[in-house]
């Protein structure tokens, strides 16, 4: 008997006259009504039944078959929710992308620490998995985007010791499955052909009984019984290994693929068909692809056996596509030529859905997190396009999907693409070189080149592995692509224990109360008076808590407030402060003694400054939104006295125009001395009203969240601001710069630091016109005429050293004879600029060059070879430098290199003849 089986002994089951059996071919037990039924109805024991084979009583399209879902669970007391961003990142930091409907639930809700927005709810959530994005048009059933519909019910335990922010029980196991029936019914499923499989889930330090419930052969509702967490002493081991034991929460978390459904009512060969017709046919069009009668009936045929080919379950893809090849009764290789085209344009159309969801919800391309994974997308979706020959713009493309899913941002989205194309070539066109000089390096050893090269390659210049084995091949190299390659590649963007005191420390923190935060009450105020209840001795001071603090700790970007603690003996100094949990530490250089009765003063400057900075960046964060667009987000920030700054996402870099328009948007702001309100809404309230924009921040815990309101903008935010814009006083930017590609920084300063930082520019521009002997105002004219001179003076420097090199190459020296080829071995003491340009001067002569300086106390030298002579300068530059005590090499044309050893350089010039025999030799 299993760890879980009585779990899944349901009343409902045998009320109903279920069947428990076990699969012959899977292994799995499966509960159904047909005694007589043998398998479980999943592939590879079952094939798709529902293609030219419709299960329901009608076609439905995405849009009814949604509104049919979600109507029914209204009908069954359960309240509709609006869906989610596909960024859970932006009110969760564990993850990235919203993956399933529970996760717009965690942690906060299903860890019972703040309510549901209802219970029982139903909602339609678009979710994006990365890691099928390798099954996507192979499967048949596979999408990357899709949406989960669900009915989730969380309910607490009657006994639990803990409050929970629900309690009782709304309904769970039995209720759960009679819906999921109830809904087939209502549909017009033959009941009688539903299979429920026992597959326990585990994730996230959760587990619970799950089944899987199949239809026809397709997967299409998951129920999973969240009811248990990690617990190393727990009652059941779960298919992970790990032991769990029951949670006081326990909660019903469904899956049913809107996409799934869609396509069983149709009965398509794909799941792609019933998505994306439109997409599926303009393609199709356009990249010339028409088939036959007699192909269209193979198409048929191999799509009810589609589901052989996922990529998680099978070790060679191609052998997976021979057996269905031989089921069929048609060549492997035929099939595969039929049916390749056909996957790559299902991947397109599913893909730029994928991306019109990512942009659409403001996802900005970049190098990290969700904006890299978008990249990754977007990189993939232009690679297949271009192999299959479509020539419609990939904006255009995406654009179809945006629109079809409402999003209005879509002229923006468009400007995205279209930013993302143009620098995906310009990293191709970079990246060139480097696949050369690899592919060569692994023809040379006679090895495949490895998959972590592929990867690399791909997260370092964007190279997708299909161009990778292109050109490999010219060069020799052969290159080995893994069936789940992107899956490995999201994966790779997706610790240990303190010492004993510092565990000790905690545990003796923990013990405190909570630190009343007198700071929320009255901003503006500087001083108070409080009841020492801890002194905690550190190595460089003491943590001292506090029954309540008007000392803001350090969080959400803004540094602690400094200042004393005074008692009627001692003063001791604020030099930091932290919380843990909701327990503030202040930091100070002297114990004021445990128990004593303290009076508390601000560094009145320093808060007040970083107040303005505060919320300065909350304007700054506005304007840039008002004049960049709204996808803009804030990517970091950080306050300080002198300045701050603020990270936003944006696909380009922000000219100088923008930046005039960013600082004047928000010094309007600043003008119009708009109140900035506090206030301390409910939780989902706020999201209901505002959205997840609130959280530009961070995401703060509990059931009410603190918001700042400074005119159209809200914001989660815990800082202390000021209490109205014009108390900024004024705001200047002083500089933008790109910290990551899709991430810009805008650092400005506020109120007199505003002042200072224009006093400063303005010093700064005074000594430059003094340097000059001009006025201010003529700095910029006489600086380019300089530079214009100075950039002259250089260019016929470097004309005279080409003319000086092309006169050395030309002098009668002699010439060195290595095997059939001249070469030229001199020492010519000039700087590399004169050893590049006479090497290049002498290779243009058909001549081998190896020239050596000793110039700037170093010998260097550079190795230039004609094509096709057979040399490797990389190799030969290598051996002279060992000869200095250095090295160097590069490519097999041109080289160089060097080493301390000056006075080696004779020797290892004498002998370089010798060294090119040798290497030509090799």
């Amino acid at each position: 008997m299993s760890e879980l089986e009585a779990a899944y002994r349901l009343d409902y089951f045998e009320e109903e006259g279920f069947y428990r059996k076990q699969c012959p071919v899977t292994g799995v037990h499966f509960w159904t009504r047909d005694p007589d039924r043998e398998t479980c109805g999943e592939p590879p024991a079952d094939d798709y039944s529902f293609i030219d084979n419709p299960g329901f009583d009608e076609k439905y399209s995405l849009s009814e078959m949604r509104e049919e879902f979600l109507s029914f669970f209204e009908e069954h007391d359960h309240e509709r929710i609006d869906p989610y961003p596909v960024a859970a990142n932006r009110w969760r930091d564990d993850v990235l992308l919203t993956q399933a409907s529970i996760y717009d639930f965690q942690p906060l809700v299903t860890s019972g620490q703040t309510p549901p927005p209802a219970n029982p709810l139903t909602i339609s959530q678009p979710c994006i998995r990365m890691q099928d994005i390798d099954n996507v048009g192979k499967t048949g059933r596979h999408t990357m985007a899709f949406e989960m519909m669900a009915h989730h019910a969380f309910n607490a335990r009657d006994d639990a010791e803990d409050e929970y922010a629900y309690e009782g029980e709304v309904y769970w196991k039995d209720r759960t499955v009679e819906l999921c029936d109830q809904f087939f019914e209502h549909m017009g499923a033959d009941v009688e052909e539903i299979t429920y499989i026992e597959d326990p889930w585990v994730g996230g330090g959760n587990a619970g009984p799950a089944f899987e419930v199949l239809y026809r052969g397709a997967e299409l509702a998951t129920l999973v019984f969240m009811s248990m967490e990690q617990d190393e002493e727990g009652e059941y081991e779960m298919k992970d290994g790990n032991r769990y034991t029951p949670m006081d929460t326990y909660i019903v978390d469904t899956g049913y693929g809107l996409e799934r459904w869609t396509w069983v009512s149709q009965g398509t060969p794909t799941v792609y068909e019933a998505v994306y017709p439109d997409a599926i046919e303009f393609l199709k069009d356009n990249a010339g692809i028409s088939l036959t009668d007699e192909e269209e009936v193979l198409v048929h045929r191999s799509a009810k056996l589609s589901g052989y080919l996922d990529v998680d379950e099978v070790d060679d893809l191609t052998a997976a596509r021979a057996d269905v090849a031989g089921e069929l009764g048609v060549d492997a290789e035929e099939l595969t030529e039929l049916l390749e085209p056909l996957e790559t344009i299902y991947a397109i159309a599913d893909h730029c859905r994928t991306l019109a969801y990512m942009f659409g919800d403001e996802i900005v391309p970049s190098n990290v997190g969700t904006g890299y994974l978008a990249r990754m997308v977007l990189r993939r979706t232009k690679r297949l396009v271009d192999d299959v020959g479509i020539d419609a713009p990939l904006d255009e493309l995406v654009d179809m999907q945006a629109e079809r899913l409402g999003y209005e941002n879509r002229d923006t989205i468009r400007d995205i693409v279209r930013t993302e194309e143009r620098k995906y070539r310009e990293t191709l066109e970079r990246g060139r070189r480097k696949v050369e000089n690899l592919a060569a390096e692994y023809a040379k050893r006679k090895e495949s080149i490895p998959v972590e090269e592929l990867i690399e390659l791909y997260d370092s210049h964007g190279i997708q592995p299909e161009m990778v084995a292109e050109i490999a091949a010219d060069r020799g190299a052969d290159v080995d692509i893994p069936d789940d390659f992107y899956s490995l590649v999201a994966d790779r963007h997706g610790g240990e224990g303190g010492s004993q005191e510092a565990i000790e420390r905690e545990e003796r923190i923990a013990e405190l109360p909570n630190t009343e935060q007198l700071y929320y009450d009255d901003q503006e105020r500087t001083e108070f008076e409080a009841v020492v209840l801890d002194v905690i001795e550190r190595e460089d001071g003491y943590d001292v808590v506090l029954d309540q603090t008007m000392f803001y700790p350090e969080g959400g970007g803004q540094p602690a407030d400094h200042g004393t603690l005074a008692t009627d003996d001692t003063t001791v100094q604020v030099t930091d402060v932290q919380r843990r949990d909701g327990v503030i530490l202040h930091r100070t250089d002297g114990s004021p003694g445990k128990g004593e009765f303290v009076r508390g003063q601000l560094d009145v400057e320093r808060r007040r400054r970083l107040m303005r900075h505060h919320t300065a960046t909350h304007v700054i964060g506005y304007a840039a939104r008002q004049v960049l667009g709204e996808h803009v987000r804030q990517a970091g920030a950080q306050k300080g006295t002198e300045s701050a700054r603020l990270d936003v996402s944006h696909y380009e870099r922000i000219s100088r125009g923008e930046v005039k328009r960013i600082e004047a948007v928000a010094n309007d702001v600043v003008r119009r001395n708009l109140p900035v309100k506090q206030r301390w809404p409910d939780r989902h309230a706020a999201e209901e009203r505002h959205g997840f924009d609130l959280y530009q921040g961070g995401i703060p815990p509990g059931q009410n969240i603190r918001t700042i309101t400074v005119g159209d903008d809200v914001q989660a935010c815990g800082g202390t601001h000021v209490s109205h814009t014009g108390d900024i006083g004024a705001i200047k930017i002083q500089s933008t710069e790109p910290v990551q590609d899709g991430v810009e920084r805008i650092t400005f300063a506020a109120g007199d630091a505003a002042i200072e930082s224009t006093q400063a520019t303005e010093d700064a521009l005074f000594e430059a016109a003094d340097i000059l002997d001009v006025n201010p105002e003529d700095v910029p004219e006489t600086a380019e005429r300089f530079f214009t001179e100075w950039k002259e003076r250089g260019k016929t420097i470097d004309r005279l050293k080409n003319e000086l090199a092309e006169a050395r190459a030309a002098a009668d020296d002699e010439t060195v004879d290595v095997d059939g080829t001249p070469a030229v071995v001199r020492r010519l003491d000039g700087d590399a600029d004169e050893l590049r340009a006479t090497a290049n001067a002498l290779v243009e002569e058909d001549k081998v060059a190896v020239l050596g300086s000793g110039a700037g106390e170093s010998a260097q030298f550079v190795v230039g070879v004609p094509d096709d002579v057979g040399i490797n300068a990389g190799e030969v530059v290598g051996r002279l430098a060992a000869k200095v005590g250095g090295g160097g090499g590069g490519p097999p044309d041109f080289a160089q290199g060097g080493g301390p050893d000056v006075d080696a350089l004779d020797d290892a010039i004498e002998s370089a003849p010798e060294v090119l025999r040798a290497v030509r030799s090799a």
